[in-house]
């Protein structure tokens, strides 16, 4: 008779490293919960897919109102309405996915509680399914362009670089925010006034040239500054400073890997608190 073997199943301590062929083995999963975020958002609404465009719209007819006539922000040509439309657009996206991705997994919870499959794939559904969002915004600043008949800059072609870094940036925030709002719940109440403060350190209403040398080298580390001002270089070829974007980038790339190992570190006690 075969002696008994007795198996043990003890969690991974310390940092764990990212399981890529896991995420891809299980990337049905992802677009099944891309899809259902994207139902979940607009269901029983009035306006559906108009409200993507409804909210940076409504901010920019309150920033044109404010900064352009009363604050006399100059902007190089381009009209305040669309330059100031055209940054709303990546920053709109980047509060709304860290906001909704930080809250995600304890939206979750029953089916953490239930089945096993990557955590990380719930916040990166949320911030995915967001990207229709900036979609919609992108036909909303086609018409803006046909109206003050501004030509569309051969820079459109560097687009992807900047939606990416705000990719990043935002997955990054929302990877490590989500996990720590498993442990501290108060977490989903500092976000929104973090990421209301943060827009005015971020050249949404203003282009970077009216900030003092001193106070932009240090905007120059937000993530942000460089993926909004890039954006609107690629759209309607507004000057852009590429040690700027240099710099944006790289702390995007710092903080999405930071945010996947926080992540990844506390995992393995979603399924014990939340």
């Amino acid at each position: 008779m075969s002696a008994a073997i007795e198996l043990e199943i003890k969690p991974h301590q310390g940092w764990q490293r990212i399981d890529f062929r896991e995420m891809w083995h299980y990337r049905e999963l992802l677009g099944f919960l891309v899809w259902r975020d994207v139902k979940v958002r607009y269901r029983q609404t009035v306006l559906g897919g108009l409200w993507a465009v409804l909210q940076p719209l409504i901010a920019m007819v309150i920033f044109t109102g404010l900064f352009a006539h009363v604050a006399n922000i100059k902007t190089d040509g381009v009209p305040y309405s669309l330059f100031v439309y055209a940054g709303l657009v990546p920053w709109t996206f980047f509060a709304n996915a860290v906001g909704l991705s930080s809250n995600s997994l304890v939206g979750a919870d029953q089916m953490i509680r239930k089945i096993y499959f990557p955590r990380l794939l719930v916040p990166l559904g949320v911030i995915v399914a967001l990207g229709l969002d900036m979609l919609i915004g992108f036909g909303f600043i086609a018409f803006l362009m046909v109206y003050h008949h501004w030509p569309v800059s051969s820079s459109l072609v560097t687009l992807p670089i900047f939606l990416f870094g705000t990719f990043l940036a935002a997955s990054g925030l929302g990877l490590a925010l989500s996990a720590l709002n498993v442990q501290y719940r108060d977490v989903k109440y500092a976000v929104p006034f973090f990421t209301q403060m943060a827009m005015f350190l971020t050249p949404v209403i203003y282009p970077m040239r009216y900030v003092p040398g001193r106070i932009a080298t240090l905007l120059a580390f937000n993530p942000m500054a460089g993926m909004v001002e890039g954006f609107r270089h690629a759209v309607l070829g507004s000057p852009v400073s590429w040690v700027l974007v240099a710099r944006s980038i790289g702390t995007s790339l710092l903080i999405f890997v930071a945010g996947l190992f926080v992540f990844r570190r506390m995992e393995r006690t979603f399924s014990d608190v939340i």
